[in-house]
């Protein structure tokens, strides 16, 4: 038994209280503080994290000496105000969930203080340990060539239910491509190892949430469209997004494509949305395709059960805090994901907003 690393958490809804999940099942850890104004998501959190003091306010957990680092998992539009109030309180090593803000008029302050924080900063972006996303970026380079075209679709089920219904608002969100895709433009710089120059998008709200209404306020997320970015060096890639299309037997598929060949992985959605009567759940795939010889190659990349039960991400949480967790122990020098990460993966889904908004490119 080595020394027990202690987590403070930030917000316990659904995806904190996956987060407690998943920190359950690493060794000699314990959740010992937690911050959560909802009554109901207290409740919850209690039975997961039966150890755990309940702290009056940010700054209690914070300043509390039984808490080693921290993990903010509150709304979205609470993640600016709270990583400048950590910094001023007591900077520990800081595990922010995506995104990192929603307001382009916090980015100042923001970056200032990153530049000054004396702990990690690690970024949420636990999409790059889906299993079969880790087997794709481990061979991409080889079975490409060196990416030239690359595809994101995802075709998934609508927003779920939040607290206070959060999520159905531009405002508190980001908008949609900045809270649900900025995974999929960080991956995008992840494999093609540019920036982006340019975005352009086409986008609508079609058919979810429309009936919906919160204070005499309609909802105004996105909940379908396609988003092409232009990189440097000449590379381009493109999202396809629909929240409407949940029937689908794979969530997520990528595409990434090279003069040598094609690589594709495919990911189930979460398995408790899989119906019991179809059996057992997809397995994640991943298809090589060489272009000569031409010899396509499909493999399975099965996900240990347990972490699928601990949570709706493939089992990526729990490779992400692991990694986390050897940053904090400082067996690991640097977050895999850093706060320029976050911010540009940020700036992307904001620039594809825009675009959708006015019908015009976007320039990075």
């Amino acid at each position: 038994m080595g020394q027990t690393t202690r987590y403070g958490l930030i917000g316990c809804g659904m995806m904190g209280q996956e987060h407690l999940k998943n920190i359950a099942l690493l060794p000699d850890t314990a959740v010992t503080a937690i911050f959560e104004p909802d009554a109901a998501m207290r409740a919850t959190a209690a039975e997961i994290a039966p150890q755990a003091r309940f702290a009056d306010s940010l700054e209690d957990l914070v300043r509390d000496d039984a808490v080693d680092c921290l993990v903010v998992t509150s709304p979205n539009h609470c993640h600016a105000a709270q990583m400048t109030q950590i910094a001023a309180a007591r900077p520990l090593p800081l595990l922010m969930e995506k995104p990192l803000l929603t307001d382009p008029a916090d980015i100042p302050a923001l970056t200032a203080c990153a530049a000054t924080y004396p702990a990690p900063i690690w970024v949420a972006m636990e999409y790059r340990y889906m299993p079969p996303i880790a087997a794709l970026l481990d061979e991409v380079e080889q079975v490409t060539g060196g990416i030239k075209m690359l595809t994101i679709r995802e075709h998934r089920f609508p927003f779920l239910n939040k607290v206070g219904n959060w999520n159905r608002f531009n405002a508190q969100t980001g908008g949609t491509f900045v809270e649900k895709c900025c995974h999929f433009f960080d991956l995008m710089r992840l494999m093609i190892k540019m920036e982006p120059i340019r975005v352009m998008a086409s986008a609508a709200q079609s058919v979810n949430h429309l009936d919906e209404c919160y204070d005499g306020a309609g909802p105004d997320i996105l909940d379908n469209g396609f988003v092409i970015v232009d990189f440097e060096g000449g590379a381009r890639a493109m999202l396809e997004l629909c929240m409407f299309a949940e029937g689908a037997r794979y969530q997520e598929t990528i595409a990434a494509m090279g003069p040598a060949g094609k690589i594709e992985a495919f990911v189930p959605g979460p398995t408790r949305f899989w119906p019991d009567d179809l059996g057992p759940a997809p397995t994640p795939m991943v298809e090589i395709s060489p272009r000569n010889p031409k010899r396509p190659q499909l493999r399975a990349v099965p996900v240990d059960p347990d972490l699928l039960a601990a949570g709706d991400h493939n089992g990526s949480t729990f490779y992400q805090h692991q990694r986390f967790l050897d940053v904090v122990r400082g067996n690991l020098t640097t977050p895999d994901v850093s706060f320029d990460d976050g911010l540009r993966a940020v700036q992307m889904g904001q620039a594809a907003q825009e675009s959708a908004r006015t019908g015009q490119a976007i320039l990075l």
